[in-house]
């Protein structure tokens, strides 16, 4: 493929001593930088490859190219098997697909979260969304938690439309989004379902060199939301202009706040084919940022290295650059204080000037001076946004080109936060709460659950002995127990109350954890100790397990307690529809953590709150949870009386045994025998002993045990009052227990004493294995 006046694909028979064109084709030619690759068929002789905007094939040499049916569009990668030449992998901007027959069908790219965002925004909704534009896609509004267990498809939504610029959803309805990708600036109704063009400069002006528009933008424009006033935006040209009425109407608030040096604008790509898309613009503004404490003191930087300030919500302007500062920097990115109002920090990018060294400038005097806190960043990790922590005020985020970093001292040092995030460029950042919001520039979006731990981070602390940190705010949420974590998805934040603890060393013994209420009673106990006892073989694949096993690892641990009270006692070898009979959800109210290694005891408070989205009083939940402790003493008593029938049958069989051949044999035998009658009575009306499935039950009638169990799983629907029926239904099954149990103890007190005392008198060992009265 030939970039020319006279360009084209071009063929050589003889090794290359001569060439002709063949094709012409502008599908093929246009954009010659940006894509031209041309891929020959292994196997086929004139089978040829080209791909553009589209990938496309000819089977005659090249005189011809078809369009494939491949994934996407802008397609920059192409492999073909050179043993089978049905197999090929092409990459595009929307992600990889492979073909098995010959480019006729593509495996899907949703499988795949390779997302390039350049900024990241959430709103105020629980749970709350993240919203950014992706490169050559649509913009992006995701839960960033779902209720069934898993964030998939149904939980993302094109909010905006554009591939680059900023996202930003009315804090008051997160269904108004506003959003910009060059110079073009929408307002999106999701009610309606309609996207208003609200632009400062509605015009098309690709292919136009900057130094003849009326107007210069970024591909990138900032468009931000006042947070004073959400119904003020601004958005950033070569000049700052502001809005009132939802993009009706805008006004300049600033002369040109860049260097306009017109050497900068000139017509990008050539010298053959130009190729202006704006994203080669210069001389624009780049940033833009309200103080949260100072209205209308508001600070712009430009991407030819200039930073202004105005303190008048425009009405005058000063130029505050940092003379350390080189000059043609990109000032990616400005975070005003919410601390101070002079203090703001400035990433700056120097990329494009082949100048990776990482970049931030901290000010504390408005603009008046700067010092570089960028130096303990790694060489190469050139920073695109640096981000202040919404709790402590000198723990900083910056996003780097190497991932993310984290600094305790205001900027003095830094250290990675990388974890488990993949190795990506990361271009922006949020603090939503107690959470660390991340847009990769390659891997899509990824949150840092919980950083409370950061805040708390010091040296002393972590001197010696273990650390106990202040756990978030926990929620009443209901996950389901099995979940559809299928490709595509998200994982979700694990439910209830995440702990998190520092041991210095490994333990020489067991840590363990509990949970106190209000009353200081323990309402669960963990350990590091794996829970021993016959576990209900998988049935489910997409079941999921409680974790009930405490980590405990040298250094940081993290331990998610789902926030229900112990387990009652289990019967070993049951099998139920579900998970095994679990403890109840906790009531909301204020717990206590307490850790306990190597002998140390710490503490600290925990507070469970009920789902921000239920309203309501707390008067029904608390009917509701006084009727599941019922359920939960009831199960446990249950269990309990099982197990003790069973461990007396074994203990009838063992006396048995040892008494076969004994002249008492026969009458202790024909004892024995009625009593463990008796007691498999009971046990047949306490549980249904034939059930080896978890859908056996629709075979052998579930019994008191399989009743109270799925009736256990009707109080985990909502935050709300059981009805009357369900008052009145479990009332029956716990008069039937009642039954049950007694009859059990009387069986106790009568045929169990007498065979004990026949045993014993005939010199067996009776009463070792069973705790029957």
């Amino acid at each position: 493929m030939i970039e020319a006046a006279e360009g084209g694909l071009y063929r050589s028979d003889d090794a290359g001593e001569h060439w002709g064109r063949v094709n012409d084709d502008g599908r093929l030619t246009q954009r010659a930088w940006y894509f031209s690759t041309i891929l020959a068929d292994p196997k086929r002789l004139d089978t040829v490859y080209a791909e553009n905007t589209g990938l496309f094939r000819s089977t005659d040499g090249g005189k011809t190219f078809n369009l494939l049916p491949a994934r996407h569009g802008d397609h920059h990668g192409l492999w073909i098997d050179p043993g089978n030449a049905d197999r090929i992998i092409e990459a595009s901007d929307g992600g990889a697909s492979i073909s098995f027959d010959g480019g006729k069908t593509w495996s899907t790219q949703h499988n795949q979260p390779t997302a390039q965002f350049y900024h990241v925004s959430v709103d105020n909704r629980f749970p709350y969304y993240v919203y950014g534009a992706q490169q050559d896609n649509t913009s992006v509004a995701i839960a960033s938690m779902d209720d069934e267990g898993a964030i998939v498809e149904r939980d993302w939504y094109d909010a905006f439309g554009g591939e680059s610029g900023f996202v930003i959803a009315d804090p008051r309805d997160a269904d108004i989004v506003y959003g910009s990708t060059e110079n073009f600036v929408g307002r999106f109704n999701r009610h309606t379902m309609q996207l208003q063009v609200v632009s400062v400069w509605p015009i098309d002006a690709s292919g136009h060199a900057a130094k003849d528009l009326l107007h210069r933008f970024n591909w990138t424009s900032p468009l931000i939301m006042s947070p004073f006033d959400r119904d003020t935006l601004y958005y950033g040209m070569e000049r700052l202009y502001k809005t009132t009425n939802d993009g009706g109407s805008w006004t300049a608030i600033s002369p040109d706040l860049t260097r306009n040096d017109k050497s900068k604008q000139q017509p990008s790509g050539g010298p053959i084919t130009k190729d202006i898309t704006s994203v080669e613009y210069y001389d624009t503004i780049f940033a833009i940022a309200e103080s949260p404490l100072a209205r209308g003191m508001i600070w712009v930087g430009t991407d030819d290295g200039l930073i202004h300030l105005t303190r008048n919500d425009g009405g005058s302007w000063t130029k505050v650059t940092p003379p350390e500062m080189p000059p043609w920097s990109t000032v990616s990115m400005i975070e005003p204080s919410r601390y101070d109002a002079n203090t703001a920090y400035v990433a700056v990018d120097r990329h494009k000037l082949d100048d990776l060294k990482p970049y931030i400038f901290r000010t504390g005097d408005g603009g008046k001076t700067w010092a570089p806190i960028g130096g303990g960043l790694p060489e190469g990790a050139f920073v695109h946004v640096v981000r202040e922590d919404s709790a402590r005020r000198d723990l900083l985020y910056a996003a780097t080109e190497a991932g993310v970093f984290a600094s305790f001292d205001g900027g003095r040092h830094w250290q990675s936060l990388q974890l488990n995030l993949p190795r990506s460029p990361v271009h922006d950042l949020v603090v939503k709460g107690d959470d660390l919001v991340v847009a990769t520039h390659g891997r899509s979006f990824w949150i840092l659950g919980d950083v409370t731990p950061l805040r708390e981070v010091s040296a002393a602390a972590h001197a010696s002995a273990a650390y106990l940190y202040t756990p978030e705010t926990g929620y009443r949420l209901y996950y389901p127990d099995q979940v559809d974590d299928r490709p595509p998805s998200g994982q979700n934040p694990p439910a209830g109350a995440l702990i998190d603890y520092y041991l210095p060393s490994r333990p020489t013994g067991t840590v363990s954890l509990d949970i106190l209420d209000a009353a200081g009673s323990v309402v669960r106990h963990l350990t590091s100790v794996k829970p021993q006892g016959a576990e209900q073989p998988p049935e489910w694949p997409d079941q999921v397990h409680p974790v009930d096993t405490l980590p405990a690892s040298e250094g940081m641990n993290r331990f998610a307690w789902n926030l229900r009270y112990d387990d009652p006692t289990q019967i070993p070898g049951a099998f139920y529809a579900g998970l095994p009979p679990r403890g109840p959800i906790a009531f909301p109210g204020e717990y206590t953590v307490r850790l306990t290694y190597n002998g140390e005891t710490h503490t600290a408070p925990l507070a469970l709150r009920v789902d921000p989205r239920v309203k309501g009083s707390l008067e029904g939940l608390k009917q509701k949870f006084a009727l599941s402790m019922q359920v939960y003493h009831d199960q446990d008593a249950l269990h309990r009386a099982v197990n003790d029938i069973r461990a007396l049958k074994s203990e009838v069989a063992t006396a048995l045994k040892e008494a076969n051949g004994k002249a008492s044999a026969a009458a202790l035998t024909a004892e024995g025998g009625a009593l463990i009658k008796q007691a498999a009575q009971i046990e047949g009306l306490l549980m249904q002993v034939n059930i080896k499935g978890s859908e056996a039950n629709l075979n052998f009638p579930g019994m008191l045990n399989e009743q109270i169990y799925s009736f256990s799983g009707l109080l985990d629907d909502a935050d709300t009052a059981p009805n009357a029926q369900e008052i009145e239904t479990y009332a029956g099954l716990h008069a039937q227990l009642v039954a049950q149990l007694a009859a059990w103890n009387a069986l106790g007190k009568s045929g169990v004493a007498s065979f004990r005392a026949h045993a014993q008198g005939a010199g067996q060992r009776a009463g070792a294995t069973s705790t029957a009265r």
